[in-house]
C-alpha cells in the first residue's frame, strides 16, 4: 500500500494555549510537518464565532435580537447596518487575527530557537474567507454592502501579519467552508445556504478566493483548506463524492496568479469507497502544490485511516494526510492520539 508523505494540521487544536499546541505537535509529528499553527486558541476557539463581538463594537452596526446568544463567553448574535448608515463609512476595529498571529509567532520563534521546533518549519496562520463571516452574520442587502468593508478589514489584518512576521517563516491558510455549502445547496437549521449568494455562485466564489490567494506575496507560503463545515462534528451536507471539491480547487488554481503551496481536502469518515475518491484523479495541481487528504479520524484511528489510504492511493499517487477539519472541538484528551495516528500512517518528509 502507498504510504502518504507528510502531514498537515488544519488549524484548530483542542488545547488552551499556543505553546502547548506547538510543543505537542512538534513532539508527536515534527518530522511530518512543514508548518505548525498555534491551535486557534483563546477567543478563536470556535473559528469565526468571535467576530460578532468584534464587529459589534462598530458605530453604525447593531446586534439583531435583544438577548445575547452565548457560546461560552461569546455573544454570537448577528448584525445589521443601522438605518441611514452608509456601509462604506463604517470603521471596523482590528479583527483580532493579526494580534493573535504576532503573539503566537513570538512563542513559535522562541521554541524554534530552543530546538523544540525544527529549523525550516514555518508558522501557519489560518484566516477565514470574507464569505464565511459576511454570510454567517449579516442578511439580505447588508451582505453586499458589508462585503467590501470586511474584505478591506481582513486585508489590513493580512498586511499587519506580513509586516510583523518574516516572510520566510510564514504560511497563510485560507479556510473555505461556507463556499462549499453554498455551491452544494446545503442547509443550516433548515435554511438554504444558497440564499446567501443567489444565482449560480460558483464563478464569484472562485474569483473571491483567488483574489485572497493572490493577496499573499509569493515569498510567503499560501494554502487552501476546503471544508464541509464542522457543527458539532457534523457537515453542512454530506458530499456524494470529491467532484465538487476537485472542480472548485481546479478553478481556483487556474484563476490565481501565484502558485498554491498546498491544498487540503476533506474525507467523510464513512467514505472508503472508490466512488468518493475517483474525481481526485482530475485534480490539476502542479508539482509546486502539496496535496493533503483529510482521511484521519479520531473515531477509527490508524485502522480507518489505512483503509481510506488504500482507496485514495488508487487515484492520487502522492499526498500527505490530515484530519478533515480542525480538531479544536474534539473531545478532551483525544488530541495526542489524533497526532499519533498521523505519525503511524505517514512517512516523514
Amino acid at each position: 500500500m502507498t504510504q502518504p508523505q507528510g502531514a498537515h494540521l488544519v488549524g484548530s487544536v483542542n488545547y488552551d494555549d499556543a505553546e502547548k499546541t506547538m510543543r505537542t505537535a512538534a513532539a508527536e509529528m515534527g518530522s511530518l510537518l512543514r508548518r505548525i499553527p498555534d491551535g486557534e486558541v483563546g477567543k478563536r476557539f470556535h473559528w469565526i464565532m468571535f467576530q460578532p463581538d468584534v464587529l459589534g463594537q462598530t458605530e453604525g452596526l447593531e446586534r439583531i435580537g435583544d438577548e445575547p446568544r452565548m457560546l461560552r463567553t461569546l455573544d454570537t448574535r448577528p448584525l445589521r447596518i443601522a438605518e441611514g448608515v452608509d456601509a462604506a463609512a463604517l470603521q471596523f476595529p482590528p479583527l483580532g487575527y493579526a494580534s493573535a498571529a504576532i503573539e503566537s509567532y513570538a512563542i513559535f520563534a522562541r521554541l524554534r530557537a530552543e530546538g523544540v521546533i525544527a529549523a525550516g518549519t514555518r508558522f501557519q496562520v489560518s484566516l477565514p474567507t470574507l464569505v464565511a463571516v459576511v454570510s454567517a452574520f449579516f442578511f439580505g442587502d447588508d451582505r453586499e454592502a458589508i462585503e467590501p468593508v470586511y474584505t478591506a478589514a481582513m486585508l489590513r489584518e493580512l498586511d499587519e501579519i506580513l509586516a510583523a512576521i518574516p516572510h520566510e517563516d510564514l504560511a497563510v491558510q485560507w479556510d473555505v467552508a461556507s463556499e462549499m455549502g453554498i455551491i452544494e445547496q446545503a442547509a443550516i437549521y433548515g435554511k438554504p445556504m444558497s440564499a446567501w449568494w443567489p444565482g449560480d455562485p460558483f464563478d464569484g466564489l472562485v474569483s473571491r478566493l483567488a483574489a485572497l490567494v493572490d493577496a499573499v506575496p509569493v515569498d510567503v507560503e499560501v494554502g487552501v483548506h476546503l471544508c464541509y463545515g464542522d457543527i458539532a462534528e457534523a457537515h453542512f451536507i454530506e458530499p456524494k463524492d470529491a467532484g465538487t471539491l476537485t472542480r472548485f480547487a481546479n478553478a481556483v488554481v487556474a484563476a490565481s496568479a501565484r502558485p498554491l503551496t498546498w491544498l487540503h481536502l476533506p474525507v467523510p469518515i464513512e467514505r472508503d469507497d472508490e466512488a468518493y475518491y475517483a474525481p481526485l484523479a482530475d485534480l490539476a495541481l502542479t508539482d509546486e502544490t502539496e496535496l493533503y487528504i483529510g482521511l484521519v479520524h479520531r473515531e477509527d484511528g490508524v485502522e480507518g485511516a489505512q483503509r481510506r489510504i488504500a482507496v485514495a492511493s488508487k487515484f492520487v499517487p502522492t499526498y500527505g494526510v490530515a484530519t478533515e477539519c480542525g480538531i479544536g472541538r474534539a473531545p478532551e484528551g483525544t488530541t495526542e492520539g489524533i497526532f499519533r495516528t498521523h505519525a503511524e500512517v505517514a512517512a516523514a518528509w
